[in-house]
């Protein structure tokens, strides 16, 4: 297909767009493989930091309310804001002093988040239609994380080690095929970029 061709296909906001993102999957991808490749070597200490992590977080976002919510004690509706602020320094603080709690809701918190990412890609890889033919793969990524999401919950009791184990190998295949698409998308954008410097 000649470069003109391509460039009426792809449109001039999908070709831009593929100009300036496929470094974002890249770097994503590369970031999920070599977080596999620990957590396979580490799964114990992999889970115990992951779950640490995510009771940290929900108790410094808890904290972070409470504060927005006493600066703005003139607003209307501060008080749910700081509700929730305390709701979430409570919890984050509890799951802190009981390790095996952040796990547990750990676990099931990359499972839902591993459904909406699948959901998120296939979504994308219908955006993405018009400017790649490949964009099967973000509709296999997509679903092999909601597979992933959907077993997971399903096998809650499967073990910690296991979970982490599941979560590496998601996160490796996630990654690799995330590196391919940019690889490819980057690809495309170069034969874009070139023919519109070559028109003819």
């Amino acid at each position: 297909m000649a470069a003109n061709e391509i460039l009426r296909a792809v449109g001039a906001d999908a070709a831009a767009l593929c100009r300036r993102t496929w470094w974002v999957f890249l770097i994503g991808g590369i970031a999920s493989v070599a977080f596999g490749v620990l957590a396979f070597a580490r799964p114990g200490l992999a889970l115990f930091l992951l779950a640490t992590f995510f009771a940290a977080a929900i108790l410094v976002d808890g904290a972070f309310n409470i504060v927005g919510a006493v600066q703005n004690r003139d607003k209307d509706g501060w008080w749910l804001m700081l509700l929730i602020g305390l709701l979430g320094a409570v919890v984050g603080a509890y799951a802190l002093l009981n390790p095996p709690l952040s796990m547990v809701a750990f676990v099931l918190i990359v499972a839902f988040q591993a459904i909406l990412l699948g959901v998120f890609l296939v979504m994308l890889g219908y955006k993405y239609r018009k400017a790649t033919t490949r964009e099967w793969i973000l509709y296999l990524t997509g679903g092999l994380s909601v597979l992933f999401g959907v077993l997971v919950i399903a096998r809650p009791a499967i073990g910690g080690v296991t979970i982490v184990y599941m979560i590496a190998a998601w996160a490796i295949v996630i990654g690799l095929l995330k590196v391919v698409f940019a690889m490819r998308v980057r690809s495309l954008a170069d034969r874009v970029k070139s023919g519109l410097s070559n028109p003819m």
